[in-house]
């Protein structure tokens, strides 16, 4: 388990950028000692502990690019058609043991092996083949090397095509299949613990009273820890109690990395996780310049990290994507991919205060003309869940920005983007 010290996020400067604090939280948080095997099919998401290499080249013979006939460039004249005899036929997974004699074609295969004399291939629907004869009539002007894949030519053998810390994608799967490999080692999954706290939610399917709400975010955190690969301890909902509060606060920090919240970390007396978390531990306030966004608290309490997200469902999903989600993947031992935001042309007048980075919730569409057009969600509450599910993403709109108008280019990021 990660081991923190006490003052590893101390900050006393002024309010902090989203991407300030972003990139302090990765700085100061490493990743997870452990690390384990798992098979190649259970690797998707998972972290490599070790770079890949290759043990082999791809592809790890050469071979044809197309359906055709094999050839030595020295039969092919500078101009005009030559005609050969065709000898012999190659398929995939078939042996090329038998060189192609001069003046002689191979009837070939995509995918099959060359012949150790032949270096060029025709396409099959670019050449005239005599069935009769068994000849083949090739057209001039192809070069040598033609519609020919050399060994290595993908990679080389003993390149290193993966590095530590590289996040395992599908597409990274299907190249180490294709190196032969059958197991990875990785990093061990981040152990992430999640609570609720306050008397006025309880669970979904639990008797709710006309003054309670069904606890959403406990659920919503879940599904996006998840989704970075995490292992996931549910604490349930806490009652407002100091202490009860603190002493699941000191026992899920001995079994985790990171103890996750939303609310109740403000400066309210009803806030008890703020109290509950300084007497088990330290906690320091972030000062973030976002909205929604406010208040996020980090904090280390034996060891393991804390991170206290505002209650309201859209003001936590944001801190999550933007705060959250880097801190987890340092500790899994990667970095975020870089997110690149897609320009959209504004459907809405908006206004901001300087200073502060603002996310607008925006469903996008092509305009009349074709061009990617964003409409901002007609209502502003941060509690409003219909927000994101009726939305396909966010506006980013930074520090210096302080209006949006209509025809305005405007950052656009999918929240697929952000999980």
């Amino acid at each position: 388990m990660a081991q923190l010290s006490d003052d590893c996020f101390a900050f006393g400067g002024p309010m902090m950028s989203v991407y300030d604090a972003a990139a302090l939280i990765t700085a100061r948080l490493g990743p997870v000692a452990e690390t384990e095997t798992v098979w190649l099919a259970e690797a998707d998401g998972r972290v490599l502990a070790a770079d890949l290499v290759a043990a082999l080249p791809l592809p790890p013979f050469t071979n044809s690019a197309v359906d055709g006939y094999g050839v030595r460039a020295s039969d092919l004249p500078q101009a005009g058609e030559v005609t050969l005899a065709v000898r012999g036929r190659i398929q995939a997974g078939g042996s090329a043991a038998e060189p192609v004699p001069p003046g002689h074609a191979v009837r070939i295969f995509t995918g099959a092996p060359m012949p150790s004399t032949a270096d060029t291939v025709f396409m099959q629907e670019d050449v005239r083949l005599n069935e009769t004869a068994a000849t083949v009539t090739l057209p001039a002007g192809l070069k040598k090397g033609a519609n020919v894949r050399p060994a290595g030519e993908d990679i080389p053998d003993g390149a290193t095509v993966l590095k530590a810390g590289h996040r395992m994608r599908p597409q990274d799967i299907g190249l180490a299949a294709a190196l032969g490999m059958t197991q990875l080692d990785v990093r061990r999954r981040v152990r992430v613990a999640v609570f609720s706290t306050g008397n006025e939610i309880v669970a979904p399917g639990e008797p709710r009273k006309t003054e309670q709400l069904f606890d959403s975010n406990r659920f919503m955190l879940m599904a996006m820890l998840a989704r970075l690969g995490c292992q996931v301890t549910d604490l349930g909902i806490l009652a407002d109690d100091h202490r009860q509060i603190a002493a699941a606060l000191e026992a899920a920090a001995a079994a985790n990395d990171l103890i996750l919240t939303s609310g109740g970390v403000s400066t309210g007396e009803a806030d008890h996780v703020k109290s509950a978390v300084e007497s088990v531990g330290s906690l320091i306030f972030w000062r973030v310049a976002i909205k929604p966004g406010r208040p996020v608290a980090m904090g280390v309490i034996r060891g393991a990290a804390f991170i206290g997200l505002p209650g309201n469902p859209v003001a936590s999903f944001v801190t999550f994507a933007n705060l959250a989600r880097p801190a987890i993947l340092a500790m899994a031992g990667t970095k975020p991919a870089r997110t690149i935001a897609t320009p959209v042309r504004a459907a809405f007048s908006y206004r901001k205060k300087e200073g502060r980075r603002e996310y607008v919730r925006a469903t996008v569409a092509a305009g009349a003309d074709g061009t990617l057009e964003a409409r901002k969600f007609p209502r502003e509450g941060a509690g409003l869940l219909s927000s994101l599910v009726d939305t396909d993403g966010l506006i980013e709109l930074d520090e210096a920005t302080l209006t949006v108008e209509p025809g305005q280019v405007v950052a656009f990021l999918p929240y697929s983007s952000l999980m």
